[in-house]
């Protein structure tokens, strides 16, 4: 495919007004601009090529920044760089057709008059910048914008896993209703995806903790204090999937009690049947036997009598296994 026909990476382009809006740009906008112009935030999808060329030749970016910032499978952090600040972060997987808990990873590198983004999979947390740009309710400057960025992801995983615990409360109370379903596969697929969601969430709780700390000299304290508060919220709310995951857990216990219980009052009362009648069995096999010396085979009324006695022996085994309280334990 030739560069005139292969598609574009550049998903969003704009200079901060600072009162909200924003001037969209093009890739002849972005390569006319100066940082007296404004606050310059490019958006880019990193896996196609024209992206990958600017990358590597107009952002004028350090090698080892650009590596961290193209990571297949990137952990999330915040790592300082001189005044400019390198953050990457995991959202909830929105798109059609995804797993949630295949997250998408959002990848910053902020400067002080540019702003780089990078994914790879759409993104709400960066489409919804972009839409409040356009609207001129957007970030005001970088600090603005790393903030806000924080914030809309924490907002989307607070949805996701309020989402899982409910989910989690569903099938609790189908426990203890007795309501019929697959419950054990239902609960441990919330599990695995509580599972693999804390996988990411628990590094990005370091990652704002390290954001909400960090001096630099675009980001001032009331920015920190807002990280600070998205890492609040983060930190709730990855002690909800614990405890979700951890209900979880217990709900399973509880559904494997209850089939167990509901399995050996099934085996008890097969287990009285067996031995009210293997008494009979015995005796029937002892006078089906083909050898002479059967008392009574001739006489009619024998068969009569014999039944009798069985039905007397079988209501005295009830009675003894009643007083022994045998039958109240199913």
């Amino acid at each position: 495919m030739t560069a005139a026909h292969e598609p574009s990476g550049l998903q969003h382009a704009f200079v901060l007004d600072g009162r909200g809006g924003g001037r969209a740009l093009d890739w002849a906008g972005i390569a006319t601009w100066t940082p007296a112009d404004g606050v310059l935030w490019v958006n880019l999808d990193y896996s196609t090529p024209d992206a990958e060329r600017w990358l590597d030749g107009a952002a004028h970016l350090d090698p080892i920044t650009r590596d961290a910032l193209r990571d297949v499978d990137p952990r999330p952090r915040a790592q300082p760089r001189g005044d400019d600040l390198l953050l990457i972060l995991r959202a909830i997987n929105l798109n059609a057709g995804a797993d949630p808990e295949d997250m998408v990873s959002v990848r910053a590198y902020v400067e002080p008059r540019r702003v780089i983004t990078l994914r790879r999979r759409s993104t709400h947390s960066l489409s919804g910048i972009a839409a409040d740009l356009e609207r001129g309710h957007g970030p005001r400057d970088a600090a603005d914008f790393v903030t806000t960025m924080a914030e809309r992801v924490v907002e989307i995983i607070v949805t996701g896993v309020d989402t899982l615990g409910d989910a989690v409360a569903a099938c609790e109370d189908q426990v203890l209703t007795g309501t019929r379903g697959d419950l054990r596969s239902a609960l441990a697929s919330l599990r695995r995806r509580a599972i693999a969601l804390r996988r990411f969430l628990a590094p990005q709780r370091e990652a704002l903790a390290k954001m909400s700390t960090t001096r630099l000299p675009w980001l001032d304290d009331d920015h920190r204090a807002r990280a600070a508060e998205t890492l609040d919220r983060m930190t709730r709310t990855l002690e909800e999937l614990d405890a979700a995951r951890d209900r979880a857990a217990v709900t399973q216990e509880e559904l494997a009690s209850r089939l167990a219980e509901v399995t050996n009052s099934r085996l008890y009362v097969l287990a009285l049947l067996s031995a009210v009648f293997l008494p009979l069995g015995f005796v029937c096999s002892l006078l089906g036997v083909n050898v002479g010396g059967v008392p009574l085979q001739h006489d009619d009324w024998a068969f009569w009598a014999l039944c009798g006695l069985f039905a007397v022996g079988v209501g005295c085994q009830i009675l003894v296994l009643r007083a022994r309280g045998w039958f109240g334990k199913t």
